[in-house]
């Protein structure tokens, strides 16, 4: 089964950006459409925004006008821009195919907005 990988993560202040990387262990066009999903404490995972074949993305409202998921089929990765971080973006943050199951998920990377 392919496997993921999500890097990037850390502690960033209100305001602050972060970029993450999620690299699958094999070409992420099988998986596609792709998506971003979090979990905060005490919460469900929930999703974030996916990418589609042709590049075309979509968000939760939450995050629209400041997330950004990108893809580059040659490194078999995709990303996540973060800008404008609020202290409810903390979360673990992870990928996979959206319907959750195409790969096995990953263990995810720490996202921290705090002052």
């Amino acid at each position: 089964q392919v496997q993921l990988v999500e890097s990037g993560g850390g502690l960033v202040q209100p305001g602050g950006s972060l970029r993450l990387s999620c690299t699958a262990s094999e070409s992420i066009f099988s998986l596609l459409p792709m998506a971003w999903y979090r979990q905060a404490p005490g919460k469900q995972r929930e999703l974030v925004g996916a990418i589609a074949i042709g590049g075309v993305t979509n968000y939760v409202d939450s995050v629209k006008g400041r997330f950004t998921i990108s893809g580059d089929n040659d490194k078999n990765t995709v990303y996540l821009q973060m800008n404008s971080l609020k202290a409810e973006d903390t979360a673990v943050d992870y990928c996979n195919s959206l319907d959750g199951e195409g790969a096995e998920w990953g263990q995810g990377t720490q996202v921290t907005v705090s002052s």
